[in-house]
């Protein structure tokens, strides 16, 4: 549905809030991403490159919008926002909700109220499409993003999940002995997730979709060989197992490590060939994030069982060589939440690995959902993290 213009004065600037219009914004929506680097002031900052495709982090939705802040021809701010169906925690009730995302303001126009009015603007439209909920997900280091969102725009602080991250390395990790791995079909991973993982936070409605989409690499399976389990059935599991998807982002957007030392890039290159030439030292491999590089990240990942840890362990090192094989791909990357156990279980460096900040705020005030029967609001509780949100 376009949007109609919408004027706000800030700072005595006229500043029109429009629908992003490919044919003519697309040059200067590129220009503006590139001169917003992601990253804090002083220090190495991260570049995304959405490779000719301003709406490609948010074109896999069906319902989805881009506005622009426009100012006497100029585009000084951006943002983005899509529609999703989730189930809430008891599994059981849909929920729609507005995803926003990909927001910059030019640096030249900041402290206008621009973002603020970029915000209301996409809340504006959420609520049109019938979104009970908007949040939004940003690093735990930026402070300005979250006050804004949680000082201006009445958001709330809802979940703190963890960003595990490991690096590509230039050998292939070993797989533990008797264990089998298997890609599943579509559709038998979505009923394995509908029974596994319905009652986790943010699970996605249209999880079929989201599995048979072109960027999900497979679902795989971890479990003893010597199990009696029909890989076909979902009535009788073994009784140890772990399961995950692999999803690849290298297909929507690259990153390049901008902002670092020359000293520091020939000291990463200098651990590459240490690997190559002297394996048997086993010093941990930096790899090339000075260029542009993809990741896969891993979502729906699941384990049980007394040997559940081993088995995600294996997937773990499975992901990690097959990324292997894709090229310009550096990281395997996952997001869990803030005390989920899988983290000893996932393969990861703590040196990359981060923390976000999940933020919620309710749309519609008169609604029979009751604000505090939807969501757990526990640390400990576990979250499916939709990788078109990534």
């Amino acid at each position: 549905m376009p949007m109609n213009k919408v004027a706000a004065y800030t700072n005595s600037l006229l500043v029109f809030v429009r629908q992003y219009n490919e044919t003519r914004d697309k040059g200067a929506v590129e220009e503006l991403e590139q001169l917003c680097e992601l990253g804090q002031p002083g220090k190495p900052s991260l570049l995304t490159d959405l490779m000719g495709d301003p709406l490609a982090r948010i074109r896999h939705f069906t319902s989805h919008i881009m506005l622009v802040a426009d100012y006497e021809g100029e585009i000084v701010g951006i943002i983005r926002g899509c529609i999703k169906t989730v189930l809430n925690w008891n599994g059981k009730e849909s929920l729609k909700l507005g995803y926003i995302l990909g927001l910059r303001v030019s640096t030249s126009h900041r402290r206008m109220g621009i973002a603020t009015k970029l915000v209301k603007e996409i809340e504006v439209w959420c609520k049109s499409k019938g979104a009970q909920y908007a949040y939004m997900a940003t690093d735990s280091n930026n402070l300005p993003s979250l006050n804004l969102f949680t000082q201006k725009c009445n958001y709330l602080k809802f979940l703190n999940p963890k960003v595990l991250i490991q690096p590509v390395g230039q050998k292939r990790n070993l797989l533990p002995s008797g264990i089998e791995i298997i890609r599943l079909s579509p559709k038998l991973a979505a009923s394995l997730y509908r029974l596994l993982l319905s009652k986790s936070e943010f699970f996605p409605e249209d999880i079929d979709n989201l599995l048979g989409n072109k960027l999900n690499l497979g679902t795989f399976m971890a479990f003893r060989r010597n199990s009696a389990w029909k890989h076909n059935s979902i009535l009788y599991l073994p009784a140890s197992f772990a399961i995950l998807s692999i999803w690849n982002t290298k297909q929507v957007f690259q990153l390049q490590l901008k902002g670092v030392s020359v000293i520091k890039r020939l000291a990463c290159l200098g651990t590459r060939l240490v690997d190559s030439l002297v394996p048997c030292l086993g010093i941990p491999s930096v790899p090339n994030f000075f260029d542009k590089f993809g990741f896969h990240f891993l979502y729906g990942l699941h384990m049980e069982g007394e040997e559940g840890r081993l088995m995600m362990k294996a997937l773990c090192s499975f992901a990690h060589n097959n990324a292997m094989t894709d090229d310009r791909c550096r990281a395997v990357v996952t997001e869990i939440g803030q005390m989920d156990a899988l983290e000893a279980a996932v393969l990861h460096r703590n040196k990359y690995s981060c923390k976000d900040v999940w933020c919620i705020k309710r749309l519609v005030e008169e609604d029979k959902v009751n604000h505090m029967e939807c969501w757990k609001f526990d640390p400990m509780a576990p979250i499916f993290v939709d990788p078109r949100d990534v």
